[in-house]
């Protein structure tokens, strides 16, 4: 379900300079860039939505002087519902590792306000990153989305986010396989970009609360 939420523009906000890392949807960009914000996405892909998109390595853009930094780092290696697989190929302990580490430096990077969003994580990238515990879980029905998708947030300058539109009750109502959409997606080529984009409720709510 679509988020019922809207941008709220307040001309007394300063503009920030912001940067998306790890965003090639554009959805929390465009987000900010309605506040009048300058906002850049940053990716290893193009950004699917025009708009300021670095596509390259965040590392070559991390220093140039932003206020708030969102990121959304790859989980694949260091989320909970993957941590089987850690025993059955060696290779992604390797790749946990590089994950680990690519979390670690965008938690620790020099920007003022800071949000870097992720799955719940498992025991053995938590201990990688340094156990800096999450501050918040938040969940899609709690931005007028009828899913579930526990995400945590670590945030650094940022208040906690709130919720703008609770729909846990008509959501309960639903079939688990709608209550968890982007768990039962069928196998496709671009099943991992649907499942990695913010939903627009959730954006929504992180431009309005910190922009």
């Amino acid at each position: 379900m679509e988020s019922q939420s809207k941008l709220l523009v307040d001309e007394g906000v300063r503009e920030m300079k912001v940067l998306v890392a790890c965003e090639h949807s554009g959805t929390v960009r465009h987000a900010f860039s309605l506040l009048g914000h300058d906002v850049i996405s940053c990716d290893l892909l193009p950004t699917d939505r025009p708009g300021k998109h670095y596509q390259g390595d965040v590392f070559d853009i991390i220093n140039n002087g932003f206020d708030l930094m969102i990121a959304h780092p790859p989980c694949t290696y260091l989320t909970n519902a993957g941590v089987g697989w850690l025993h059955k190929d060696a290779k992604r302990w390797l790749d946990l590792f590089d994950g680990a580490e690519f979390f670690r430096k965008l938690l620790h990077a020099d920007i003022p306000k800071k949000c870097i969003e992720n799955p719940v994580m498992h025991k053995y990238a938590k201990r990688l990153i340094g156990d800096v515990a999450q501050s918040q879980v938040i969940q899609p029905w709690m931005f007028g989305h009828t899913e579930q998708k526990a995400t945590c947030l670590w945030l650094e300058g940022l208040p906690k986010l709130k919720e703008t539109k609770n729909v846990r009750d008509e959501m309960m109502l639903l079939p688990k396989s709608q209550r968890q959409r982007l768990h039962y997606l069928p196998p496709s080529a671009d099943r991992w970009k649907l499942r990695s984009q913010t939903y627009q409720g959730i954006a929504e709510a992180m431009a309005n609360q910190w922009g």
